[in-house]
């Protein structure tokens, strides 16, 4: 399995961008497709982005498409995920995952490794 560490969450006010990253070790990353989740305090935890093993592909809830963007760089075994006009609703605990399908996956059952998660709070 990866083992997986999101950093880069915090506070941000309505409006402004964050750069979520999620570094990955053991493995080799570029086998695995990624994907973000947050889960709001309580709410179910529910998909936001997908990326494939390539990065050829990507994928996104409605509510972040045009805000939102993932990216990976296999070389630095990294994926990001580039927040933009950021609005409350967006206040989570966010997690990365990864899933050795490769391919776009949106259900949480579908990934197998799961970081800590890291928070991210906009204010209005």
């Amino acid at each position: 399995q990866v083992q997986l560490v999101e950093s880069g969450g915090g506070l941000v006010q309505a409006g402004g961008s964050l750069r979520l990253s999620c570094a990955a070790s053991g493995r080799t990353f570029s086998n695995y497709a990624m994907g973000w989740f947050r889960q709001a305090p309580g709410k179910e935890r529910e998909f936001v982005a997908a990326i494939s093993w390539r990065g050829d592909n990507t994928y996104y809830t409605d509510s972040v498409k045009g805000r939102f963007t993932i990216s990976r760089d296999n070389a630095k075994n990294t994926v990001y995920l580039q927040m933009n006009s950021r609005n409350p609703e967006d206040t989570a605990v966010y997690y990365c995952a990864a899933t050795i399908s490769r391919l776009i996956n949106v259900r949480r059952t579908d990934y197998d490794c799961w970081g800590q998660g890291t928070q991210v709070t906009v204010s209005s």
